[in-house]
């Protein structure tokens, strides 16, 4: 088993060697590109060019790999060389002198990522049409699709068609511009309405009236229920609940019957006659009915016969016991 130490040893004492994954690379500055291809073929044995790319480091530059690989009993081994070359001329020596198939994949690079290669035998267009301005693996590069026609997928909160409130700003995906400073509509969208922040809008809901109806004694109760400084807000037209589960809601409650006034207190008990009244059998309560829970409707399981309709089974038996013994009286 080779290790990551003995790779760059072999490539050249100024390649440093690292693994991660399960893949050794090997780094080697720009200008040892060629000889470090070279010993990776003629030295460690990789003869078989696997690909060759770049990945965009920004203010770094540009970093291009090569992934090389021998396939030997009883398996493969791996290798990728790594350099880096600036951002500002990008250029790097062509690797077809060592691997012949290094061709395609420096001209996708050059078009791609704007990667010179200095002694390629044909560094054309590959994939893009004629006239096509920009590199599009670039991270600065402007996805002009997008600013026509809007990223594809789920929206944001605030975005449906049938709402009236207004939009939440978008966060634009990476190499997207905002369609008012890039594209054919620059200047001449109107701004997105920004929402306030979420304290503005704690203290906005906290200042709201009650709703109609609650009259003075609403308002004074909103008053005592208004939180302390620094204490959430909470809205006045939704005060607290302050009754348990055991006393039940205010609906629920009787009302309070009337203190007798000081003129009725004054009358002599003579006088006043109390109203015969029946009395008031107390109203069973109303069964929730619900068409989703047929258990709230309950239905016993045998029909209650009426009490006057027929006797009980016992004195079925007594009468029919009766019956004959006067039958057997008369005949005897």
């Amino acid at each position: 088993m080779i290790t990551a130490e003995q790779y760059a040893a072999s490539v050249g004492e100024w390649a440093t060697g690292a693994e991660a994954y399960g893949l050794i690379t090997v780094d080697v500055p720009a200008e040892r590109w060629t000889e470090a291809l070279t010993a990776a073929r003629d030295v460690l044995g990789l003869g078989y060019f696997d690909w060759l790319s770049a990945v965009d480091e920004l203010a770094e530059g540009f970093s291009v790999v090569a992934h090389l690989a021998a396939v030997e009993a009883p398996g493969v081994r791996h290798l990728a060389l790594r350099t880096r070359v600036p951002r500002e001329k990008a250029a790097l020596p062509s690797a077809v002198a060592v691997y012949a198939g290094a061709a395609w994949h420096e001209r996708e690079t050059h078009e791609m990522f704007g990667i010179d290669f200095p002694g390629h035998p044909y560094l054309a267009t590959l994939l893009l049409p004629d006239g096509f301005e920009g590199y599009p693996l670039r991270k600065e590069f402007v996805l002009a699709a997008r600013v026509a026609k809007a990223w594809p997928g789920a929206k944001e909160p605030g975005e449906s068609d049938h709402g009236d409130g207004p939009a939440r700003r978008k966060m634009q995906p990476a190499g997207v511009p905002d369609p008012n400073e890039w594209g054919p509509l620059k200047g001449t969208l109107p701004p997105v309405a920004e929402r306030p922040a979420r304290g503005a809008r704690a203290a906005g809901a906290a200042a709201r009236t009650p709703r109609a109806g609650a009259g003075a004694a609403g308002g004074a109760a909103a008053a005592a229920a208004a939180p302390a400084e620094g204490a959430p807000a909470v809205r006045a037209d939704r005060p607290r609940r302050t009754r348990s589960v055991s006393d039940g809601s205010a609906s629920q409650t009787a009302e309070p019957t009337a203190e007798p006034t000081a003129e009725a207190a004054a009358e002599p008990a003579a006088v006043a006659e109390p109203a015969a009244e029946a009395p008031v059998e107390p109203a069973a309560p109303a069964r929730p009915r619900s068409s989703d829970a047929p258990w709230h409707n309950p239905v016993p399981a045998h029909e209650e016969k009426s009490s006057g309709g027929s006797a009980e089974p016992g004195e079925k038996k007594d009468e029919t016991s009766a019956g004959t013994a006067d039958q057997d009286g008369d005949g005897a």
